[in-house]
């Protein structure tokens, strides 16, 4: 499928293409197309199934750690390391408030009110970016834009949630950092960059028409219809780019395109000179807005929207067309460094997390996400 977008999958063909065509029930004809659309790409497969070869080399890594657990001490300071339901305006608390944008917490009990408040306290204007506190690969994130979206989101997601600063920088990315214990400095190991899902006009075709032409947005074209943000009836003029979703999140039709040429010692530099201020970081992923390449390794306007840890991914992998058996070379490479800076703050005293506590806030996690009915 050659929509300008994605790259073509691995059994993609004319013959295939046709087949789909040929199909008249448009439930089925749907359904065959998503069902082939993920399985031509591996950027789409089941996340056990992108993660089964390199789980085998993080289980001989558990034998060598003696735990199941040992993540949790890559990132001493971050609630379970950074791996598991871990709150992110804790790890705002951990990172200097020049680097990131104004950011607010409403508690699950607190009301619009306090909402108001909050947000006149810290000087924080509409729109903003909501999202929970503990959550994961753009799980409920949507930008308010006025009191009534905030009414309406805090009664749909009834947990702690944060609001942050719209950031309008144009380039989000995504760099990953790891820095041995030990060690005086530490590397940029992976930098992504991340498209937000869009079509462009031709002058002829609805915003549906588009979307049914693209086959990542076609992913997407439940979802978008479901939220109603936008009006897929509007024809675009030709050439006219239209952000579908204004996420950098893949399961909500992001497109990740490798960006580690981009790495070099000005960008080391930035990032040690961040990183070391975060007490008890050492493994993990800024995602990030800036202004520009040039700017951010000069060390000025970017804004840090989030830090993850142990559970982070080198998340340039996921470009269309990338080479799945080199994925997971990269995966287990990420590995080895967090097993490396687990085992040397081991030494130092750092406990692992008990296979009991895992089970525990699993199951924390689980409940907190029946909570919000969507």
């Amino acid at each position: 499928m050659k929509d300008g977008v994605a790259i073509p999958g691995l059994f993609e063909s004319k013959k295939m293409n046709k087949k789909f065509t040929d199909i008249k029930n448009p439930d089925i004809k749907k359904w065959w197309r998503i069902k082939y659309i993920k399985w031509s790409s591996w950027e789409y497969w089941p996340m056990w199934v992108v993660y089964l070869p390199a789980s085998m080399y993080f289980i001989y890594l558990c034998i060598r750690a003696k735990s199941f657990c040992f993540f949790s001490a890559a990132n001493p300071s971050i609630e379970n390391g950074g791996m598991i339901f871990e709150s992110k305006w804790e790890i705002f608390k951990l990172i200097p408030q020049q680097y990131y944008p104004v950011t607010i917490i409403i508690r699950e009990q607190e009301n619009i009110n306090t909402l108001i408040s909050k947000m006149y306290d810290a000087g924080l204007k509409f729109p903003v970016v909501a999202k929970p506190d503990r959550g994961e690969r753009g799980w409920c994130v949507e930008i308010l834009k006025n009191i009534t979206a905030a009414q309406n989101y805090l009664s749909k997601y009834p947990v702690d949630v944060l609001l942050q600063e719209y950031v309008d920088y144009p380039i989000e990315l995504s760099v990953f950092y790891y820095r041995h214990p030990d060690a005086p400095s530490g590397i940029v190991s992976s930098v992504t960059r991340k498209e937000y899902l869009k079509v462009t006009g031709d002058g002829i075709s609805t915003l549906y028409e588009l979307i049914q032409k693209n086959s990542r947005a076609f992913l997407q074209l439940e979802q978008l219809e479901k939220l109603k943000t936008i009006d897929l009836s509007k024809i675009l003029p030709e050439g006219k780019i239209e952000i579908l979703v204004p996420f950098g999140n893949h399961v909500r039709g992001a497109m990740f395109l490798d960006y580690c040429n981009i790495i070099d010692n000005k960008l080391n530099t930035v990032f040690n000179t961040v990183s070391k201020q975060i007490d008890g970081f050492y493994f993990g992923r800024f995602d990030i807005k800036c202004n520009s390449i040039e700017d951010l390794k000069a060390g000025k306007y970017f804004s840090i929207l989030e830090l993850n840890g142990s559970g982070a991914e080198p998340a340039h992998i996921y470009q269309p067309g990338f080479s799945y058996f080199k994925a997971q070379s990269v995966i287990t490479q990420h590995y080895q460094m967090m097993y490396d800076a687990a085992k040397a703050n081991r030494k130092k005293g750092v406990p692992y997390m008990s296979l009991k506590a895992f089970r525990a806030t699993n199951a924390a996690q689980k409940k907190h996400r029946l909570k919000v009915k969507i």
